[in-house]
């Protein structure tokens, strides 16, 4: 039996996620879920994102018994985990920005923590520098764009890199940043031209290969809710979008074999 793993985020950010999941467990049944009809979740309240990631995973799960939730998002993972962990009795994996191995790598313990407005403003956030980063200058960049680009770049744009470059133009000059966190799962598929941004910064650091680890031990410990052997890889929206007549190319790319609309309103899908 093949265990099944949600993978969830306000976009196609989350897709980075699954990429390091994928890469170290190449037979489970992925489902993934985008929120684009709630996208970006930056700009929402941290209520109204607890509320939406619960209605989310409670659909999709009854549909399809969930073995693993992972929130492939910074910004949710830093409020909805305890009321997700409450719910549901699989594990609930979050991705969360790598502070502490970035505090660990700099040399010069300049470090940058790329995010969405959201995130660098949490107190989770705060904590975690006040915790691990103690002996570091962190600069924090807050950037609703980036993740916006990002998902252009999936659906096969051309990236502009010049809007690229205004994002992160307070950091141009600083030559004492050695590291960058990627603090949101949409910059890890913007890194190549991130980098042609930044070409001082030596260190680029992403935490989805400590969340895959993570998910590769908590799967070893867990027994299989699902009975289906013949569940296709899923990738479900919350609502139509434009970009749908181009979407076969990304399922295949990343590996999935069917687009579905999540109805919220009627508990089912379509």
């Amino acid at each position: 039996m093949k265990p099944t793993i949600l993978i969830f985020d306000s976009g196609m950010g989350g897709l980075s996620v699954y990429r390091e999941i994928k890469a170290a467990l190449p037979q489970v049944h992925y489902l993934y879920c985008f929120d684009n009809a709630f996208f970006p979740y930056s700009e929402k309240s941290e209520q109204a994102i607890i509320d939406r990631t619960l209605s989310i995973c409670r659909t999709i799960n009854e549909q399809y018994p969930i073995d693993i939730i992972v929130i492939g998002c910074n910004t949710a993972s830093t409020v909805v985990l305890p009321a997700l962990r409450a719910v549901f009795n699989c594990p609930v994996v979050g991705t969360v920005p790598a502070i502490k191995p970035a505090a660990a790598i700099s040399r010069t313990k300049t470090i940058g923590l790329l995010a969405t407005k959201g995130t660098v403003k949490r107190p989770y956030v705060d904590d975690l520098i006040k915790n691990y980063a103690n002996d570091c200058k962190v600069e924090r960049i807050g950037s609703t764009k980036l993740p916006e680009i990002a998902e252009q770049k999936i659906y096969g744009y051309s990236v502009d890199l010049i809007a690229v470059r205004h994002e992160v133009k307070a950091w141009l000059d600083n030559k004492e940043l050695d590291t960058v966190i990627l603090g949101c799962t949409h910059f890890p598929l913007l890194e190549e031209e991130i980098r042609l941004c930044l070409p001082q910064v030596k260190y680029f650091v992403d935490p989805a290969k400590a969340v895959a680890k993570r998910v590769h031990a908590l799967l070893a410990e867990q027994k299989v809710r699902s009975k289906n052997e013949k569940f296709c890889n899923l990738i479900f929206c919350t609502r139509h979008f434009a970009e749908e007549n181009k979407f076969q190319n990304v399922l295949k790319y990343w590996g999935f074999d069917k687009l579905l609309l999540l109805n919220l309103n009627e508990r089912s899908m379509s």
